[in-house]
């Protein structure tokens, strides 16, 4: 049973209208033992989308008091989620924040390529799909290359969520189901793998791919796999949830999932730094 929830967002998200109380009850309701508070803050993000700032200092501050109260009942984690982009003012903006607050555990993620979100429409107009998620993978690369002082990549494939996915009926929509075929992508995913574990962070197994009916976690069995096969160890659990419903999503598959391609460990951070935790 995994009992540790390390990407979460409360109402100081952009994106997000809970309360940090009720995401706070209701893992202590879910049984969990690790619940890790990641609020978005994605500088540069394009106002024509709408809002991903985030007040650092007050959301700091709350969390610390949530810890606080809540001891007795549940490990809070201080952490955030950075939008991280390949750009160097943007990169010493999140290295100043990193450096200046007590965060226990910071999420990498890439939401916005060369300025344009694949959630909207935008970024699709003049590409094909495998030209826009060879796009996004890139920009992966080269923003992790780029900025070092993170613990986890988030949501390795979260491109996949707006895209058409086809339907592989031989698979096991349960458990297998990859999300794209690997091979179509390996050279720059290698890539990715390779620089995480050169640099000693983790690669996130974020459960919200469930959530949004793509029948797997973000990313799926093959990038697991093969992240296992180069000597990766490192595996953070997350369900990006939003609403306290979405808590813990699916953590009884993502458990078997995480078996099924050689894992018997996830890790948990505390000052930035890790500790294994057996499934």
């Amino acid at each position: 049973m995994i009992k540790s929830d390390f990407h979460t967002h409360t109402s100081f998200s952009g994106d997000c209208e809970t309360p940090m109380e009720d995401q706070i009850n209701k893992a202590i309701e879910l049984g969990l033992e690790h619940f890790c508070i990641t609020d978005h803050l994605d500088l540069d993000y394009p106002e024509r989308y709408g809002y991903f700032d985030l007040d650092v200092g007050p959301y700091v501050d709350r969390v610390l008091e949530m810890k606080d109260r809540y001891k007795d009942k549940i490990n809070i984690y201080l952490g955030i989620e950075f939008g991280l982009v390949p750009e160097e003012g943007v990169s010493k903006r999140y290295e100043d924040l990193a450096n200046n607050h007590p965060f226990d555990f910071i999420l990498g993620s890439i939401h916005t390529i060369n300025w344009k979100d694949p959630y909207f429409p935008d970024y699709w107009e003049g590409k094909t799909r495998h030209e826009g998620m060879v796009e996004y993978f890139d920009t992966i690369l080269a923003s992790i290359r780029m900025y070092n002082n993170y613990d986890s990549l988030g949501h390795l494939d979260y491109i996949i969520r707006y895209t058409d996915i086809p339907a592989d009926p031989g698979r096991n929509k349960e458990l297998l189901f990859d999300n794209f075929e690997y091979k179509e992508y390996s050279e720059v995913l290698d890539e990715i793998l390779r620089h995480l574990i050169r640099k000693d962070k983790a690669l996130e197994v974020n459960t919200a791919g469930y959530k949004y009916g793509l029948g797997s976690t973000h990313p799926g069995y093959s990038v697991l796999k093969r992240y296992k096969e180069l000597g990766g160890k490192l595996i953070s659990i997350g369900s990006d949830g939003h609403k306290p419903e979405h808590l813990a999503y699916d953590f009884d598959k993502t458990h078997d999932l995480l078996l099924a391609t050689g894992y018997d460990a996830y890790v948990i951070y505390k000052n930035r730094d890790y500790e294994f935790v057996k499934l």
